[in-house]
């Protein structure tokens, strides 16, 4: 990498750097390239070099968080582990990520950023992470003939994703893993649970014990 590239690089990952300061203060919303700009001592038009728009900024901070959340995740699966384990790991690694930075995962899970439609390269991100969640898979131990409207469709978005050998049934296993442990997070996240007096935490490992037992009847 020449000095030009290098310079290039740096200057970006510095403005992504004070976005997700905004982010965190304020939301989508409050991101703005001029702000940034003004931050980094440059002139606004001199940064629109590197960011074509708000949204070409918004696209890598998505993306850049996608892959993030993805690593985090494949990296916490033992391979050799059994599907219980692999579960589990994978399970708190999804949810101590998004609570330390419940900004970005806000950014990918929240409320849609009003007029901000994302291009397929987010879409590629964001399927790492279910990805992910599908290697934890266990064994199908039931005949695979499902004739049901949501087989049927589990089916064809599993020729999508080129999920393998994978069953509608351990499709939707992995699907719902994707909703339920979301959901649960998504809450937290946004202090839902504050009024109930319960512990985030404890639902959140209830849910992974009751997926676990779910994935492992086969």
């Amino acid at each position: 990498m020449d000095r030009r590239q290098r310079y290039r690089e740096q200057t970006r990952d510095e403005a992504k750097r004070i976005a997700l300061e905004q982010l965190a203060e304020a939301g989508p919303s409050g991101i703005s390239v001029n702000a940034i700009a003004k931050r980094m001592g440059v002139t606004g038009p001199a940064l629109y070099r590197y960011f074509a728009n708000r949204d070409a900024l918004l696209t890598d901070l998505i993306e850049d968080a996608y892959n993030d959340l993805a690593d985090t995740m494949q990296g916490a699966v033992t391979q050799r582990a059994g599907h219980a384990t692999q579960m589990r790991a994978l399970a708190t690694a999804m949810r101590e990520w998004a609570v330390a930075q419940p900004h970005r995962y806000l950014l990918l899970f929240g409320t849609p950023v009003p007029g901000y439609q994302a291009p397929m390269e987010t879409l590629a991100a964001a399927h790492r992470s279910m990805t992910a969640v599908l290697a934890t898979v266990g064994e199908d131990t039931e005949p695979a003939n499902r004739r049901s409207t949501l087989y049927r469709q589990l089916s064809a978005w599993g020729e999508k994703m080129q999920t393998g050998d994978l069953t509608p049934k351990q499709l939707h296993w992995g699907v719902t893993v994707w909703t339920r442990l979301h959901g649960v997070i998504s809450l937290e996240i946004t202090n839902q649970f504050e009024m109930t007096g319960v512990d985030p935490e404890l639902v959140f490992k209830a849910e992974v014990e009751a997926l676990v037992a779910w994935g492992e009847r086969g």
